[in-house]
């Protein structure tokens, strides 16, 4: 099933009643209790909360690398935890870019063939792909830096590197992973910039990250506890002042 556009005032993405079980029998663990969260296209979202607290599980099922035990999970109106593992895999090449916190890039191989390699993978002509990764490096403002290798470049400009090959399958959902959580505060400010920018060039951004004023650039601020959805925030973009919503959502 190939998720449709989503429809006027439908959100694009639904959670309801989400549950999580890990192991079995007395070994089991509940990390998720019934998250209910909607995100709507052009949302910049902001994912907090302490270890443990079920950030990093939901985001693993937001990004299709994982299915909850309970619950019903909509994505562009199509209820994902019904596809198969093909399917879901179909779904998170073709609407999902992801950043990690480590960067991930290969070491021997230069900041264009970075860009490539999702491209490689989904089979495209060289010609194609080397339009699309320069495309992309431009985007991120990378594009003279093309021709170096991840060791002769910085550490904000390998995340924009992985931010690039992250784009240039032109997603509809970034979902960045402590994307500031290996620089310093200069190059954090710079990537989250860069994260502003292409929210307000229609990419919807889903972001974990610990630390506070890396979240006021978002446009809403999730807040996970035990297992569920403490309170959400909601506001401006760039630090402003943040209303908060809800408490206790479950």
């Amino acid at each position: 099933m190939r998720p449709g556009p989503a429809g006027a005032g439908e959100p694009l993405i639904q959670l309801e009643g989400i549950t999580k079980v890990f192991g079995t029998g007395e070994a089991a663990f509940k990390a998720l209790k019934g998250v209910d969260l909607t995100i709507d296209r052009g949302d910049f979202v902001a994912v907090m909360g302490p270890s443990g607290s079920g950030k990093s599980t939901t985001m693993n099922i937001l990004g299709c690398l994982d299915v909850p035990t309970g619950g019903v999970f909509r994505f562009r109106g199509v209820e994902v935890q019904a596809l198969n593992r093909d399917q879901r895999s179909l779904l998170r090449r073709r609407y999902l870019g992801f950043v990690f916190q480590g960067f991930n890039l290969l070491a021997r191989t230069t900041a264009l063939e970075n860009v490539e390699l999702p491209l490689l993978y989904r089979g495209e002509p060289k010609k194609a792909r080397r339009a699309a990764a320069e495309r992309a490096l431009d985007q991120v403002g990378l594009l003279p830096w093309a021709d170096h290798t991840p060791a002769e470049l910085s550490g904000g400009q390998q995340q924009r590197v992985a931010i690039a090959r992250a784009l240039v399958t032109e997603p509809d959902v970034l979902l960045a992973d402590e994307p500031t959580g290996n620089l310093d505060t200069e190059r954090s400010v710079e990537i989250m910039q860069l994260l502003t920018r292409l929210n307000e060039e229609g990419i919807t951004v889903l972001m974990v990250t610990h630390e506070s004023e890396m979240a006021e650039y978002a446009k809403t601020i999730v807040h996970f506890r035990d297992g569920l959805v403490e309170r959400i925030e909601r506001g401006h973009l760039s630090g402003a002042p943040l209303a908060e919503t809800s408490k206790g959502t479950r």
